[in-house]
């Protein structure tokens, strides 16, 4: 018979409650018919003279349900309740006051008199019950402010080196509080009670009083270094404390960087020497940290390597999973150092645990050798229909790295996804396995024919109409272009006749862009051409109006009609939107809510260029979700999370009542830092490019508690930017202590101008004391030189939202009316790919056809870059790069745009 439910702990769950629908009934939750109403009423129970201790349990654990699941009390309800519950503190009764002090920290965020319970809190600190000791503590810690602290700092002094580890370690963490929500000024005087706290018999209070030592000196890295040098040298009892000073000095080591050729990395031997300890959990993390170290040498890495494959054997099943995520991870950099362990790794493949089996597959995908690859294949067909989609991605983005590491297997390769995508699986997991196919086909052409009978096989059975209208859409492309155009049309048909209305409307296209090939035969195109009037007859408008649209364009309904090749080019003409939607979309929704009516929508305002924010064009293979991902990153590999949405870096401008009626930028960069950490302001800056003006966003925090600042603007020198006419500040009104504040200026530029130069800058502001009560005293003014800012050319080019299809057509359309060529010597660069990525990345253009990617054999490349410059014209560059040995590389560009002046800037920006 089935197990009857867990017993409940509470006192409110004494008596189950059952339907007798089977054997053991079907449980109903106590919580399933409470309100907010009817708990708030039931708190009165509270004030009764004879408090009913079961009762108040029993409410309090209500109450503690419904704030806990959301549900929110206003102010005046949560005052009234907290005022309740503060008179629970005339009982005795322990699992009563643990509740009581549960309650407390909840409603202190939403009542107003918190500070009422200090007293009460104190008392207990004072108490001879160590239970109520180390939970008013934390709660007091939790409720106060700083200045509330210091008046008990001598009970927490006393606490931390108590002998009763539940009151030493809630007093430490009490601290740990303290500090992380900036009360922490008080807690960085206890370093002596702390230190001494180490020394405590109990692990618990070591493992706190360690963790608290490094939040106080955490931002002094030398005080670190010593500190975790001493603890190295005479070593922790804690295992967690051993752990997390094994951490430290990881995070120390890491920050360091690699050292020097000749010298040790710093802390290295403190690390190997944990894999020695007797705490199997101190010598994984003490592997997890020497793998994790920044340029890790082989020899580095071998005694890692050894206690990982150690606890591979290991019957425990936390230590396999743990050695085999590290080993898992290693293989990405390693593979070679992970191939010692592939013994161990094979005999995990069919290990209970799938996550582990998983793991160890993948691994061994980055490990094998071309050999054992076949072997692998044949093992892991089995082994995938036991598992879930989350972890068959990770095998499939493993496969897609042994496509590029081992050429020859290709065949064998692309069989096994193909049989992957005939499985059984969810949507992700076949998405994954499509854009790796686009991916794989991208790099070799060759392969694509195979490629495409796999897809073409996917679609017969697919379930996903995204996907068969993506596979579709290649077709239409790739098809026309292979060497038996014929077999594809086969299975278009078949989507014509078998599928949804939004799968037969591509199918309409794909079989369009048969029709519109030079590749086809008369014959061929008849016979497509037959097919598009057969669809003609839809029952669905879209599937007749794209039929019609494309026997028309294409001449198909007059077998002696026009050249096909020209009315192929007029299609295409005629498909290219005038400008990116996306842009005409956030342009019309700008102009809904702050265009002047009176004038008409302008179509040519409209910028070709990426939006503020929005992610740079890319080629129309790319997959983002070929990436390989380290296991660890639960977020990026879930199959279900979606991804993470662009920060809209123009949001705040848009939505000034002043600025809004700019419109939207052409171009913001990402906010940069104007001063240095821990200064007494900070400022950070982000510049909105328009065609008229440039709008300079400051960020000013005020780091100084006894200081309010009032009118606060950034001082601009323009002096030496040419083309700046005015310039308009609008100051932050007021910024109290820690509190953002945001500062514009506008720069209004001359027409036709690109202003470039360096601007001096000056935070001024109305300096206002502020006293210990809170009282604001008159200020005066005052001032405080920041960095410089540089307006460069790259603050006026931005890639476009979409990359044109063909780099050498829009070249040619472009012309050489306003071509500008000049030559350039890079000595900084000693490499091709080094050399690409810096002339990319400064020109601000995106590249195109891939042409990013050089080897790092390569004697020369040419990149295609394509951009648009302020306020919205098009720029091409063809940029040709050749090693000329020692002497680093040189730069060839030929620029093309639609004016002299656009063409010259962007070749200026490499002088």
């Amino acid at each position: 018979p089935p197990e009857p439910p867990p017993p409940r702990a509470m006192a409110l769950f004494d008596e189950r409650k059952y339907k007798e629908d089977d054997e053991w009934g079907t449980y109903i939750s106590p919580f399933a018919s409470i309100d907010k109403g009817s708990v708030i009423q039931d708190c009165r129970v509270f004030n009764d003279l004879q408090l009913n201790v079961q009762r108040c349990k029993d409410v309090l654990v209500k109450l503690l349900y419904i704030v806990g699941h959301g549900e929110r009390l206003t102010s005046e309800e949560a005052t009234n309740v907290f005022f309740s519950v503060t008179k629970l503190f005339q009982s005795k009764d322990q699992s009563l006051r643990r509740l009581v002090y549960l309650a407390i920290k909840t409603l202190a965020d939403i009542s107003d008199d918190a500070f009422i319970v200090t007293n009460c809190l104190t008392k207990d600190i004072n108490s001879d019950v160590d239970v109520f000791r180390a939970h008013a503590t934390r709660v007091l810690c939790r409720i106060t402010d700083a200045q509330m602290v210091q008046a008990v700092e001598r009970y927490l002094k006393q606490e931390i080196v108590d002998r009763n580890p539940l009151v030493a370690s809630s007093a430490i963490v009490a601290g740990q509080q303290l500090i992380l929500h900036n009360k922490g000024d008080v807690v960085r005087r206890w370093v002596n009670e702390v230190s001494q706290a180490l020394e405590h018999p109990s692990y618990m209070v070591q493992y706190h009083a360690l963790g608290l030592l490094y939040l106080i000196r955490q931002h002094d890295r030398q005080a670190v270094q010593k500190f975790a040098q001493n603890l190295a040298r005479s070593g922790v009892r804690s295992s967690m404390a051993q752990c997390l000073l094994v951490r430290i000095i990881a995070r120390l080591a890491t920050d360091a960087g690699p050292p020097p050729p000749g010298e040790p990395r710093i802390f290295y031997d403190f690390l190997e020497t944990c894999l020695q300890n007797r705490y199997d959990i101190v010598m994984m993390e003490a592997a997890n940290a020497i793998v994790s170290l920044p340029g890790l040498t082989s020899t580095e890495l071998q005694p890692a390597i050894a206690v990982l494959q150690m606890f591979l054997g290991q019957p425990r099943t936390v230590l396999r999973f743990a050695a085999m995520r590290t080993l898992n991870k290693v293989a990405f950099t390693h593979p070679v150092a992970v191939s010692a362990c592939n013994v161990e790794m094979e005999a995990l493949i069919g290990d209970q645990n799938r996550s582990i089996a998983t793991l160890a597959i993948t691994a061994l995908l980055r490990t094998g050798s071309e050999g054992s690859i076949e072997r692998l294949l044949k093992q892991i067909q089995a082994f995938m229909v036991e598992i879930g989609d989350e972890f068959k991605i990770k095998v499939v983005r493993a496969i897609d790295a042994l496509c590029v590491k081992f050429p020859s297997k290709h065949y064998a390769l692309l069989n096994f996804l193909g049989n992957a995508l005939r499985e059984e699986g969810g949507y992700e997991y076949k998405r994954i396995i499509v854009h790796t196919y686009l991916s794989f086909m991208e790099r070799t052409p060759d392969q694509k024919d195979i490629c495409l009978g796999h897809l073409c096989e996917f679609i017969e059975d697919c379930e996903h109409t995204s996907l068969s209208t993506q596979i579709l859409h290649l077709l239409g492309e790739e098809g026309p272009k292979m060497a038996e155009p014929a077999k594809y049309i086969r299975y278009i048909y078949n989507r014509l006749v078998l599928e949804n209305a939004r799968v037969r409307a591509a199918a309409v296209a794909a079989l369009a862009a048969f029709a519109a090939s030079t590749n086809l035969t008369d014959d061929l195109r008849t016979s497509v051409a037959a097919l598009l009037r057969q669809a003609s007859f839809d029952n669905d408008d879209e599937v007749r109006d794209r039929a019609a649209f494309y026997i028309d364009s294409l001449g198909l309904a007059d077998p002696g009609g026009p050249d096909i090749e020209g009315a192929a080019k007029k299609t295409q003409l005629m498909e290219i939107a005038p400008c990116p939607l996306a842009n005409l979309e956030a342009d019309l929704l700008q102009y809904l809510a702050h265009g002047d009516k009176s004038n008409a929508f302008d179509l040519g305002t409209v910028s070709k260029a990426a939006m503020p924010g929005a992610e740079p064009a890319k080629p129309k293979n790319f997959d983002p979700s070929a990436e390989l991902e380290d296991f660890d990153d639960a977020a990026a590999s879930h199959p279900g999370a979606a991804p993470a949405a662009a920060k809209n870096l123009a949001e705040n401008v848009m939505a000034h009542p002043r600025l809004g009626a700019l419109g939207r930028p052409f171009k913001s960069s990402a906010p940069f830092e104007l001063t240095e950490e821990g200064t007494e302001y900070a400022v950070s800056c982000m510049k909105h490019v328009y065609a008229s003006c440039i709008v300079l966003e400051f960020n000013i925090i005020n780091t100084l508690e006894d200081h309010q600042l009032r009118n606060a603007y950034v001082d601009l020198d323009v002096a030496d930017v040419e083309g700046v006419g005015q310039v308009e500040n609008i100051p932050a009104a007021e910024l109290p202590y820690n509190v953002p504040g945001v500062a514009y200026s506008i720069l209004h530029l001359s027409e036709g101008e690109h202003s470039l130069g360096t601007l001096g800058c000056v935070l001024k502001y109305h300096l206002h004391e502020v006293t210990s009560s809170g009282e604001v005293e008159e200020g005066y003014e005052d001032e405080y030189v920041i960095d410089e800012l540089t307006i460069s050319v790259s603050d006026f080019v931005t890639g476009p939202a979409d990359l044109p299809p063909s780099f050498k057509a829009a070249w040619d359309d472009l012309g050489d009316a306003h071509q500008v060529i000049d030559s350039f010597a890079l000595s900084n660069y000693k490499t091709i790919p080094s050399a690409v990525a810096a002339v990319t990345d400064f020109l601000g253009l995106s590249p195109c056809e891939g042409t990013e990617k050089a080897s790092e054999k390569a004697q020369g490349h040419t990149v295609l870059l394509a951009g648009i410059v302020s306020p919205n014209v098009q720029a091409l560059v063809q940029a040709q790069i050749e090693l000329q040995g020692p002497d680093g590389v040189s730069l060839n560009l030929v620029i093309r745009s639609e004016s002299d002046a656009v063409s010259s800037l962007v070749a200026s920006s490499i002088a």
